[in-house]
């Protein structure tokens, strides 16, 4: 935002008193230090309309020029620090279970999910995102990516079934915190969705408890569906190793809210500076004033005036 202003604006009070000298003073001895005030203020019969603009433009412009008109420009200079997130979804076979969105009973678990999660994403807006899912193996859906468009129509095209049907929980945390070891971000997170018990990992959980543990990941774990589907003491484990939260959901609206809360947990820092430019413009109207008043007393001068 652009602003004019006068950095002493009272000094433009200095022309009303020119103005009022000129109407009403009378010159009764020639100056001693400034030998030109007569050339400049003498009121002559024989002095051209134009004589007298070059005067008083060179008055107003030494003014205008000792008043310093200046141009403020203020904007904001906006430091975002994103993070790098991936998302771990269980596409196993326990996710068609309906029932678990109250207003739609048909919905299965899987489906509720995708939208959640997308809803997620749209929300990340500084954010890099990638997803694993998992079942019988674990796979990158999508690297890390700022293509928010891109990431939601990859959670729409998952597919249960792709994966095989049971689950391998270790291994799918294992690709994702693989994902994450080129990130370069300052913050790196896993977020872990299941609703049932790791029966298909080749990596056993003290190895992956260690991996979590030891890297510069903060990891949150969501179970979904009745606390006895999953398990919640071994999803809290990998919390606490991870630095995170431990989460459950018994329904869609819990799950929304879930996300709704790491969404808030790690917002993304924004470093805002205020930035005050100021553009100083006294030497535009000063050279004028010079021009005008070299000029108002060459032009008088060879005159003869």
């Amino acid at each position: 935002m652009s602003q004019f202003s006068f950095e002493y604006p009272l000094l433009l009070l200095v022309i009303v008193l020119f103005v009022l000298c000129a109407k009403f003073c009378k010159e009764r001895s020639r100056a001693i230090f400034f030998p030109h005030v007569k050339t400049l203020m003498v009121k002559s019969a024989r002095s051209t309309s134009w004589l007298n603009i070059l005067k008083w433009v060179g008055i107003v412009s030494a003014v205008i020029a000792l008043a310093s008109p200046v141009i403020t420009k203020s904007y904001s200079n906006s430091k975002k620090e994103g993070r790098d997130i991936v998302l771990i979804i269980d596409s196993s076979d326990s996710m068609r279970q309906r029932g678990f969105d109250p207003n739609d009973v048909w919905r299965n678990k899987f489906d509720v999910v995708k939208e959640v999660v997308g809803d997620f994403i749209e929300k990340r807006k500084n954010d890099r995102i990638g997803m694993v899912t998992f079942a019988d193996i674990a796979f990158i859906a999508s690297p890390l990516t700022f293509e928010k468009k891109f990431l939601t129509d990859i959670t729409r095209m998952q597919q249960m079934g792709v994966a095989g049907k049971r689950t391998a929980i270790n291994d799918a945390i294992v690709q994702a915190y693989n994902l994450l070891s080129k990130s370069k971000a300052k913050s790196k997170i896993a977020i872990l969705l299941t609703d049932g018990i790791d029966n298909m990992s080749k990596v056993p959980f003290s190895d992956v408890k260690n991996l979590v543990a030891k890297r510069d990941v903060k990891l949150y774990t969501i179970g979904i569906g009745d606390a006895r589907d999953y398990n919640g003491a071994y999803l809290k484990a990998l919390a606490e190793a991870g630095h995170g939260e431990a989460y459950g959901a018994r329904d869609a609206s819990t799950l929304e809210k879930i996300y709704e809360e790491i969404d808030k947990l790690e917002a993304t820092k924004i470093d805002d500076k205020k930035v005050v430019q100021h553009t100083y413009l006294y030497i535009y109207p000063l050279f004028l004033a010079i021009i005008s008043l070299l000029l108002f007393i060459y032009f008088r001068n060879s005159k003869g005036v």
